[in-house]
């Protein structure tokens, strides 16, 4: 059964997040501000916050960097994941996963249908991971980064949530690497 075992230690992570978008800033960036709040509320550790226009470059450098930062963990961005033609944040990351999570998008959508309804079709959220670090790619709502938080990341990210999580496959996560170099 899921759930939290007290027996086990609480162990902190690294989590830097993005926000895309052309017109936020520090001062009106609601989502980030959102996803920021519950990591601290939670206990990980905020290692940084940027936020970058909606732009594949600009967008992929920001992760790519975060990627290779000891210490960062996770990635949450947060914008771009829409239909229009700005929304270019899953073209941008995608490519830099090395594994997909097919199953963040698929549980995102199901926790956010119960909230929105069929509207939940028009994000494209995904997740993967690049160089041992998680990437979650989050819509640019203050709802839908609560939902992608409360609903999924907030257990996952914690060590003591059984019957598995994501903080005890993070030193694993990096395997291939380590054989492709003789290790």
């Amino acid at each position: 059964m899921a759930g939290i075992d007290e027996q086990r230690p609480f162990i902190p992570v690294g989590i830097a997040v993005l926000t895309v978008s052309d017109t936020r800033t520090l001062e009106n960036d609601k989502s980030g501000d959102t996803l920021v709040a519950r990591i601290a509320e939670a206990g990980h550790k905020l290692m940084d916050r940027a936020i970058v226009r909606d732009d594949k470059v600009a967008i992929a450098a920001q992760v790519n960097a975060w990627t290779e930062t000891h210490g960062i963990d996770v990635v949450i961005t947060t914008g771009g994941t829409g239909l229009t033609g700005r929304d270019v944040t899953p073209e941008a990351l995608e490519p830099l996963f090395e594994k997909r999570m097919d199953g963040f998008s698929a549980v995102f959508h199901r926790v956010s249908y119960d909230k929105i309804g069929t509207s939940t079709i028009q994000s494209r959220a995904t997740a993967g991971v690049a160089k041992a670090t998680f990437i979650f790619v989050l819509p640019g709502s203050p709802g839908a980064c609560k939902d992608a938080w409360d609903g999924i990341l907030k257990a996952q990210l914690d060590y003591r949530h059984m019957p598995c999580n994501f903080v005890e496959i993070m030193p694993r996560l990096d395997e291939h690497m380590k054989r492709g170099m003789g290790k």
